[in-house]
């Protein structure tokens, strides 16, 4: 299976690579890769579990027990979590708890507060 963007004018699946850009063989546009990577990071979006869109600076709440890889602590249910941070990964939530000091969260596991 392809991971290769879809055209930005047509959408089209069949796009294919061509040295430093992509081209698009139904409507014929080129662009550079560059430019898919700039247009990826604009469409990620982040979003709780109950489909919330989150933001950075957002303040969360833990919805399960949620156990410390390496730590016999857990973050308890309720956990509240203020001034997030948003990264690209499995584990897309930077943030620091009190009495557990920085860790990353999945945004499955929280809600926005």
């Amino acid at each position: 299976m392809s991971t290769l963007p879809n055209c930005p004018q047509c959408n089209s699946e069949l796009t294919y690579d061509d040295g430093s850009q992509y081209v698009c063989p139904e409507c014929s546009h080129e662009w550079s890769k560059d430019e898919a990577a700039v247009m990826n990071e604009e469409t990620r979006v982040w979003k709780d579990a109950f489909g919330n869109v989150l933001n950075n600076g957002d303040s969360i709440t833990v919805i399960k027990d949620l156990k410390v890889k390496g730590s016999s602590s857990v973050v308890k249910v309720g956990t509240k979590v203020k001034n997030i941070r948003l990264i690209e990964g499995d584990h897309d939530i930077d943030c620091r708890i009190e009495g557990f000091g920085s860790i990353q969260l999945k945004s499955e596991f929280v809600k926005k507060a």
